[in-house]
């Protein structure tokens, strides 16, 4: 008794058997419980709120230490930090192979499968250098098709991009330095920036993604080589004086000339 009261505890405390807390708190386990199933959308507040007007009388404290243990907060999300970017110039060289803009696109087959597309494009006569399909294009798969593209056409000046986690990947950032080739990052929120592209995006889409219904992804890139050569030999584009990449700057034919830059 005397300890007791030392300790500032009661007798009744002191002789009162332990108690698991599974058992303590179980009224309001199921009562939280039944709240965040009923609403998982919502916080700790709100469920809180809840559970006072229903009448629960338990202060927050001992129901947030519940609401933890049963991990039930959920995590808090955060943006992805972007490095800061300088305005990139959006200036079209008279001259093959001095810029290269490159970008991705989404779409679906006809059973609701997700693919993507990498477009490459060469600014200085906007001819579509590649379309690359698949469900996945991580950052070694875009290396590889730049690798192709160099050894028929050598390789640009620079690359012209957005902040994607593709294109910030060490793969591209390594391949850019072993090839000299410099990265101009659009700044984030700006595709204005990598103007050229989007603009050819719009047309791929509308001409070839929205036009046609596809089974499968070899019927994908079926469709979108036969466009290709239209677009690059046939189609009139509008700011090249509605003539076809290919006849406004026609590109050489063979591996040596092609490695050269060459003025229009």
């Amino acid at each position: 008794m005397r300890a007791c009261r030392i300790a500032g505890l009661s007798r009744a405390a002191y002789y009162a058997p332990p108690q698991d807390a599974f058992d303590r708190d179980a009224a309001v386990i199921e009562a939280l419980t039944a709240v965040a199933a009923a609403h998982p959308s919502w916080g700790f507040w709100k469920c809180f709120g809840r559970l006072r007007v229903l009448g629960r009388p338990w202060n927050a404290k001992r129901v947030y230490r519940v609401y933890r243990a049963l991990r039930l907060n959920r995590p808090r999300r955060t943006k992805r930090r972007v490095p800061t970017r300088v305005v990139q110039p959006l200036l079209a060289p008279a001259a093959l192979n001095r810029t290269w803009a490159i970008d991705f696109m989404s779409d679906a087959l006809y059973d609701g499968r997700r693919f993507r597309t990498l477009n490459v494009l060469d600014e200085g006569n906007r001819e579509a250098l590649a379309i690359e399909i698949a469900t996945s294009l991580p950052g070694a798969r875009v290396v590889s098709v730049l690798e192709q593209l160099v050894a028929i056409h050598g390789a640009p000046d620079a690359l012209r991009c957005d902040n994607g986690p593709e294109l910030i990947s060490e793969a591209l950032r390594a391949w850019s330095e072993r090839r000299g080739v410099a990265l101009h990052f659009i700044q984030p929120g700006k595709p204005n920036q990598n103007a050229y592209i989007e603009r050819f995006n719009r047309t791929y889409r509308r001409e070839v993604l929205d036009a046609c219904l596809f089974a499968s992804l070899a019927d994908v890139r079926l469709e979108t080589e036969a466009w290709l050569t239209t677009y690059n030999t046939e189609r009139p584009h509008d700011s090249l004086g509605r003539v076809p990449p290919l006849t406004f700057l026609p590109r050489p034919t063979t591996p040596e000339q092609s490695s050269l830059k060459l003025s229009a």
